[in-house]
């Protein structure tokens, strides 16, 4: 097949290996519409075509067909791996409810599976036989690879923190207590991180309060919002319009406040209708 290529090369490698494999777990992420996961395979197609014009990880010396074949195949059965272990754990919005759970079941699930296909393939494709020890060998490196791009697509497919408007005639949200008496009686907002402080925004001015901002979010339920960035939650009713630029988002509030939108929470916020 035009040359063999030592397995220490295969393994040793880290660069190329994590390139190939962020290709394949792309797809690791919850695919929550038949739009995406067809993108997700996409792009895990035009990799494994680019990763063998480009010969990675010492596969330069294989005959182009045989490397198209390798990395395309590769990539492609990470991302069904991928895919499949998403739908499986948290394709029904259990995701959201425990992340950190959710996480760990994808990192194991795409690991597994997708090691032993890295295996197989591997050692069939380059020596035609499977060498003792292979698995455990690629084992590691797919986890942390695995481990790596989960967080990766965790931040930046993560759900904002949100509140939900209360029912009639239940009691106000516990967070209006906290106004400063200036401000009590007016419409809140939105409330943004200082420091320790939060600044309030609302429709009788500006002031600080000593609360962090996680804390704030818990006492806010009974008003429609979300946090929109990780040192800003904005209620849904003060929201004017958007406005975007350089690929990020801010809304604009009513008074003329400007609340950033982070990339973290831009897709489910604008799925959700924000802009």
């Amino acid at each position: 097949m035009g040359g063999s290529v030592p397995q220490s090369t295969l393994r040793q490698s880290p660069a190329s290996f994590r390139q190939w494999l962020a290709g394949a777990v792309h797809a690791s992420r919850t695919a929550v519409t038949a739009k995406e996961s067809l993108r997700g395979f996409a792009v895990s197609a035009a990799a494994g075509v680019f990763l063998a014009l480009l010969g990675a990880f010492g596969t330069d010396a294989v005959p182009f067909g045989i490397r198209v074949a390798y990395w395309a195949g590769l990539c492609f059965a990470g991302a069904i791996v991928g895919t499949t272990v998403s739908h499986l754990i948290g394709g029904d919005g259990r995701a959201d409810e425990k992340p950190w759970l959710y996480a760990t079941l994808t990192v194991i699930g795409v690991t597994l599976p997708f090691t032993l296909v890295v295996w197989l393939v591997s050692d069939l494709t380059f020596y035609g036989q499977l060498k003792a020890g292979g698995f455990l060998g690629y084992l590691l490196p797919v986890f942390i690879v695995t481990v790596a791009m989960t967080g990766l697509n965790f931040l930046v497919q993560r759900t904002p923190p949100q509140t939900h408007a209360a029912p009639a005639g239940t009691p106000p949200p516990r967070f209006l207590d906290r106004l400063p008496p200036k401000l009590r009686g007016g419409e809140l907002w939105a409330v943004e991180a200082e420091d320790h402080y939060l600044r309030l925004h609302t429709s009788r001015g500006q002031d600080l309060i000593l609360m962090r901002l996680s804390d704030a979010v818990a006492e806010l339920e009974g008003i429609e919002g979300a946090q929109t960035h990780r040192s800003w939650w904005v209620a849904k009713a003060a929201v004017d319009g958007a406005k975007r630029g350089d690929g990020r988002a801010t809304l604009q509030l009513k008074g003329g406040v400007e609340a950033p939108v982070s990339r973290a929470y831009s897709k489910a916020l604008r799925e959700a209708g924000w802009y």
